[in-house]
């Protein structure tokens, strides 16, 4: 039990010290291009990254869960709002599921 709080305090320590040095050693605008667009994509490749998997690993075969991936990829760049491409994806596991 007491191991606990001491992995406790260390995670708390390594969760404060990423948000509190990047604020204490940079104190200008970063002006760099590269830099502004790696900071600008990191949001949205963690959540790509933490997302993926769990859309592969949903369903009862790997295969339904790429074939929805590749139908929600498909209606999303069509134009289709959330729900539909929600709705699309949902069918298109169902009929993997029953037809594979």
């Amino acid at each position: 039990m007491p191991d606990m709080y001491i992995y406790l305090f260390i995670m708390a320590g390594v969760s404060y010290l990423i948000r509190v040095l990047p604020m204490t050693l940079i104190r200008k605008p970063i002006k760099n291009k590269f830099i502004q667009s790696f900071l600008y994509y990191v949001p949205y490749v963690t959540l790509a990254v933490m997302t993926f998997p769990a859309v592969i690993e949903a369903t009862q075969s790997p295969v339904s869960g790429l074939i929805a991936f590749a139908v929600g990829v498909l209606a999303a760049w069509l134009g289709a709002d959330l729900f539909r491409t929600a709705v699309f994806c949902c069918a298109a596991v169902l009929a993997a599921e029953l037809f594979l």
